[in-house]
């Protein structure tokens, strides 16, 4: 499990969690499920074409104007299109959809890693408009922060997330190594700073857990990300509803205090 070949893909799932971690935290506060899910699809149509081309498949992958429906579907079929006159389909298609994670080589670890970075310090530095714009737009209104702005910005910082995670998990299951852990964790707490900590541990949990069980198992990676995505974030609703009916069970103080004055 730790052998040469098997460092590579635990290092990029690292950087790879982290990241979605924390970019997948405003995807969940702001709403922004359908271009978190739509963007990899062109991600997949990017890096389609630039496999056709053969060049790096990460060159292809930066892909922020698929925020519709209809060009989802467009760049599924141009995706398709392009690995349709390769001579390595199957491999090829199974790569950018579900991933390959223990097929990740040393010479792609320093772009990812170098994305991995752009999109940590691009949050950091709009971490307040991000705020302000996804709790409290009027306020940020009020501030003069422009939220057409800041949402543009922040698909940017989405696209650049998947041509990262794109290579490991696949166009398919990057959205659920995004939404899953992040709405877990906002699940456990209300707290912002300790939400997106959370939301990083979740999903290195995931995509460590991940890959240990492919490895065992030999079921792709893809599978298990998905599964352990959607028990994490069930286990984080399961638990917001556990502690919302002890708190509407537990007495107030005034009823406690009539309670004891009457010998109930």
């Amino acid at each position: 499990m730790f052998a040469g070949f098997m460092i590579n893909a635990w290092t990029t799932a690292t950087l790879v969690a982290v990241v979605a971690g924390v970019v997948g935290f405003f995807v969940v506060l702001r709403g922004s499920a359908f271009p978190a899910h739509a963007i990899p699809k062109g991600a997949f149509a990017g890096a389609a074409g630039a496999s056709l081309l053969g060049v790096s498949t990460l060159a292809g992958r930066g892909r922020n104007d698929v925020v519709t429906a209809l060009a989802l579907v467009m760049m599924l079929a141009l995706g398709a299109a392009f690995l349709s006159q390769t001579t390595q389909y199957e491999p090829e298609i199974y790569s950018l959809l579900f991933g390959e994670i223990l097929g990740v080589s040393s010479s792609q670890i320093l772009p990812i890693a170098a994305l991995g970075i752009v999109c940590i310090v691009a949050v950091a530095v709009l971490y307040r408009p991000l705020m302000l714009t996804s709790i409290v737009p009027e306020i940020a209104a009020a501030k003069g922060v422009r939220s057409y702005r800041t949402e543009i910005v922040f698909l940017i910082i989405v696209a650049l997330a998947t041509t990262m995670t794109v290579p490991v998990v696949g166009a398919l299951l990057i959205f659920s190594l995004m939404i899953g852990p992040p709405a877990a964790a906002r699940s456990l707490t209300s707290r912002p700073g300790l939400a997106m900590a959370l939301s990083v541990v979740i999903a290195l949990i995931t995509i460590w857990a991940a890959i240990a069980a492919s490895y065992l198992y030999n079921w792709p990676v893809g599978f298990f990300v998905g599964v352990l995505a959607a028990l994490s974030y069930g286990a984080g609703r399961a638990w917001a509803a556990w502690r919302r009916n002890r708190i509407r069970a537990r007495p107030s103080d005034g009823s406690q205090l009539m309670a004891q004055m009457t010998g109930g």
